[in-house]
Protein backbone atom coordinates (compact mmCIF):
# COMPACT_ATOMS: atom_id res chain seq x y z
CA UNK A 1 0.00 0.00 0.00
CA UNK A 2 1.02 3.60 -0.35
CA UNK A 3 3.60 4.17 2.77
CA UNK A 4 1.85 6.81 3.77
CA UNK A 5 -1.31 5.16 4.11
CA UNK A 6 0.52 2.38 6.45
CA UNK A 7 0.19 4.05 9.88
CA UNK A 8 -3.81 4.01 9.80
CA UNK A 9 -4.50 0.95 8.86
CA UNK A 10 -1.43 -0.22 11.60
CA UNK A 11 -3.91 1.62 13.59
CA UNK A 12 -6.96 -0.25 12.86
CA UNK A 13 -5.14 -3.32 13.15
CA UNK A 14 -4.15 -3.02 16.33
CA UNK A 15 -7.10 -0.62 17.63
CA UNK A 16 -9.58 -3.61 16.94
CA UNK A 17 -7.37 -6.44 17.12
CA UNK A 18 -7.68 -7.65 13.79
CA UNK A 19 -5.71 -11.02 12.57
CA UNK A 20 -4.71 -9.11 8.79
CA UNK A 21 -3.48 -11.32 6.61
CA UNK A 22 -1.53 -10.80 2.93
CA UNK A 23 -2.83 -13.30 0.78
CA UNK A 24 -2.19 -15.53 -2.05
CA UNK A 25 -3.54 -14.30 -5.16
CA UNK A 26 -7.55 -15.04 -5.34
CA UNK A 27 -8.91 -14.97 -8.80
CA UNK A 28 -12.38 -14.59 -7.27
CA UNK A 29 -11.78 -11.96 -4.97
CA UNK A 30 -9.51 -8.95 -4.10
CA UNK A 31 -9.98 -9.37 -0.04
CA UNK A 32 -11.89 -10.51 2.69
CA UNK A 33 -13.87 -10.02 5.87
CA UNK A 34 -14.42 -12.68 8.36
CA UNK A 35 -16.28 -11.78 11.40
CA UNK A 36 -15.61 -13.53 15.61
CA UNK A 37 -16.74 -17.31 15.46
CA UNK A 38 -15.49 -19.50 18.09
CA UNK A 39 -11.76 -18.41 19.41
CA UNK A 40 -10.78 -16.41 16.14
CA UNK A 41 -11.51 -12.55 16.35
CA UNK A 42 -11.93 -10.18 13.08
CA UNK A 43 -9.76 -11.62 10.77
CA UNK A 44 -8.81 -9.70 7.13
CA UNK A 45 -7.06 -10.93 4.01
CA UNK A 46 -6.04 -9.01 0.94
CA UNK A 47 -4.26 -10.44 -2.24
CA UNK A 48 -0.88 -9.56 -2.22
CA UNK A 49 -0.73 -9.32 -5.66
CA UNK A 50 -2.78 -5.89 -6.10
CA UNK A 51 -0.84 -2.20 -6.87
CA UNK A 52 -0.98 -0.28 -3.93
CA UNK A 53 -3.79 1.72 -4.83
CA UNK A 54 -5.56 -1.32 -5.05
CA UNK A 55 -4.66 -2.49 -2.22
CA UNK A 56 -5.87 0.13 -0.10
CA UNK A 57 -9.00 0.31 -1.76
CA UNK A 58 -9.45 -3.63 -0.53
CA UNK A 59 -8.39 -3.20 2.23
CA UNK A 60 -10.74 -0.21 3.86
CA UNK A 61 -13.47 -2.29 1.84
CA UNK A 62 -13.01 -5.10 4.25
CA UNK A 63 -12.22 -2.62 7.46
CA UNK A 64 -15.69 -1.17 6.68
CA UNK A 65 -17.69 -4.50 6.90
CA UNK A 66 -15.49 -5.21 10.19
CA UNK A 67 -16.89 -1.82 11.62
CA UNK A 68 -20.17 -2.23 10.51
CA UNK A 69 -20.23 -5.92 11.72
CA UNK A 70 -19.27 -4.13 15.18
CA UNK A 71 -22.22 -1.46 15.00
CA UNK A 72 -24.82 -3.71 13.93
CA UNK A 73 -23.82 -7.64 13.94
CA UNK A 74 -26.49 -9.39 11.26
CA UNK A 75 -28.74 -6.57 10.98
CA UNK A 76 -27.06 -5.16 8.61
CA UNK A 77 -26.54 -6.54 5.01
CA UNK A 78 -23.05 -6.90 3.52
CA UNK A 79 -22.94 -4.43 1.26
CA UNK A 80 -26.31 -2.13 2.33
CA UNK A 81 -26.50 1.15 3.56
CA UNK A 82 -24.53 0.97 6.66
CA UNK A 83 -21.28 -0.49 4.76
CA UNK A 84 -21.56 2.47 2.40
CA UNK A 85 -21.45 4.92 4.95
CA UNK A 86 -18.70 2.86 6.86
CA UNK A 87 -16.37 2.82 3.85
CA UNK A 88 -16.53 6.29 3.07
CA UNK A 89 -15.79 7.41 6.24
CA UNK A 90 -12.92 5.45 6.31
CA UNK A 91 -11.59 6.60 2.86
CA UNK A 92 -11.99 10.18 4.27
CA UNK A 93 -8.31 10.05 6.02
CA UNK A 94 -6.56 9.02 2.97
CA UNK A 95 -8.55 11.83 0.91
CA UNK A 96 -7.23 14.09 3.73
CA UNK A 97 -3.26 12.92 3.39
CA UNK A 98 -3.73 13.35 -0.56
CA UNK A 99 -2.47 9.70 -0.39
CA UNK A 100 -4.40 8.91 -4.59
CA UNK A 101 -2.93 10.54 -7.64
CA UNK A 102 -5.42 12.33 -9.00
CA UNK A 103 -7.17 10.19 -11.74
CA UNK A 104 -7.64 7.36 -9.19
CA UNK A 105 -8.76 10.43 -6.83
CA UNK A 106 -11.76 11.40 -9.03
CA UNK A 107 -12.84 7.77 -10.09
CA UNK A 108 -13.10 6.86 -6.00
CA UNK A 109 -14.64 10.10 -5.57
CA UNK A 110 -17.21 9.38 -8.44
CA UNK A 111 -17.57 5.78 -6.99
CA UNK A 112 -18.06 6.58 -3.71
CA UNK A 113 -21.31 8.15 -4.39
CA UNK A 114 -22.47 5.17 -4.53
CA UNK A 115 -19.97 1.97 -3.55
CA UNK A 116 -20.84 -1.30 -5.15
CA UNK A 117 -19.69 -4.23 -3.69
CA UNK A 118 -16.53 -4.26 -5.42
CA UNK A 119 -14.14 -1.75 -6.92
CA UNK A 120 -14.12 -3.88 -9.77
CA UNK A 121 -18.07 -3.27 -10.60
CA UNK A 122 -17.44 0.23 -11.29
CA UNK A 123 -15.52 -0.25 -14.98
CA UNK A 124 -14.33 3.50 -14.56
CA UNK A 125 -12.49 3.03 -11.23
CA UNK A 126 -11.16 -0.76 -12.14
CA UNK A 127 -10.25 0.75 -15.41
CA UNK A 128 -7.92 4.06 -13.80
CA UNK A 129 -6.25 1.20 -11.02
CA UNK A 130 -5.33 -1.65 -13.52
CA UNK A 131 -3.13 1.40 -15.01
CA UNK A 132 -1.20 1.11 -12.00
CA UNK A 133 -0.76 -2.80 -12.51
CA UNK A 134 2.68 -4.25 -13.26
CA UNK A 135 1.64 -6.26 -16.48
CA UNK A 136 3.40 -9.10 -18.02
CA UNK A 137 4.55 -8.31 -21.88
CA UNK A 138 1.90 -10.18 -24.21
CA UNK A 139 -0.80 -9.30 -21.60
CA UNK A 140 -3.62 -7.21 -23.15
CA UNK A 141 -7.14 -6.12 -22.05
CA UNK A 142 -10.39 -7.96 -24.24
CA UNK A 143 -11.72 -4.58 -25.20
CA UNK A 144 -8.36 -2.94 -26.19
CA UNK A 145 -8.47 -5.88 -29.27
CA UNK A 146 -9.78 -5.80 -32.86
CA UNK A 147 -12.86 -7.18 -33.62
CA UNK A 148 -12.10 -11.14 -35.07
CA UNK A 149 -8.56 -10.91 -32.98
CA UNK A 150 -7.90 -14.45 -31.70
CA UNK A 151 -6.59 -14.65 -28.15
CA UNK A 152 -5.72 -16.87 -25.39
CA UNK A 153 -6.88 -17.41 -21.54
CA UNK A 154 -4.86 -18.33 -18.63
CA UNK A 155 -4.76 -22.75 -19.61
CA UNK A 156 -4.28 -21.82 -23.12
CA UNK A 157 -7.41 -21.70 -24.64
CA UNK A 158 -8.24 -19.88 -27.82
CA UNK A 159 -11.07 -17.74 -28.52
CA UNK A 160 -11.88 -15.14 -31.22
CA UNK A 161 -13.37 -11.61 -30.37
CA UNK A 162 -17.15 -10.88 -31.77
CA UNK A 163 -18.95 -8.05 -30.93
CA UNK A 164 -19.87 -6.22 -27.55
CA UNK A 165 -23.31 -7.29 -26.11
CA UNK A 166 -24.17 -4.58 -23.16
CA UNK A 167 -21.13 -4.77 -21.11
CA UNK A 168 -19.33 -7.14 -22.36
CA UNK A 169 -17.37 -8.59 -25.29
CA UNK A 170 -19.24 -12.15 -26.97
CA UNK A 171 -16.07 -14.94 -28.10
CA UNK A 172 -16.26 -17.71 -29.70
CA UNK A 173 -13.96 -20.91 -28.27
CA UNK A 174 -11.91 -22.00 -31.37
CA UNK A 175 -11.77 -25.76 -30.74
CA UNK A 176 -15.68 -25.93 -29.46
CA UNK A 177 -17.55 -23.19 -30.98
CA UNK A 178 -18.73 -22.56 -27.49
CA UNK A 179 -19.94 -18.47 -27.25
CA UNK A 180 -18.81 -16.97 -24.03
CA UNK A 181 -19.39 -13.54 -22.69
CA UNK A 182 -15.85 -11.81 -21.61
CA UNK A 183 -15.95 -8.98 -19.38
CA UNK A 184 -13.84 -5.71 -21.10
CA UNK A 185 -11.19 -5.67 -18.72
CA UNK A 186 -10.48 -9.29 -18.90
CA UNK A 187 -6.40 -9.76 -19.78
CA UNK A 188 -5.28 -12.39 -22.17
CA UNK A 189 -2.97 -12.75 -25.05
CA UNK A 190 -3.01 -12.40 -28.03
CA UNK A 191 -2.37 -15.03 -30.97
CA UNK A 192 -2.82 -13.78 -33.79
CA UNK A 193 -5.60 -12.39 -36.31
CA UNK A 194 -7.86 -14.22 -38.57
Amino acid sequence: MPADAAPVIARWIDYFKCEFKVSRNRSTKHGDYRHPFKDAGHRISVNYNLNPYAFLITTVHEFAHLLTWNEHKRKAKPHGQEWKDNFKKMMRPFFEQSIFPPDIRHAILKYLENPAASSCTDLNLFRILKQYDKKPEGIICVEKLEINTLFSIKGGRVFRKESLVRKRYRCVEIKTGAIYLFPPLAEVSIVGES
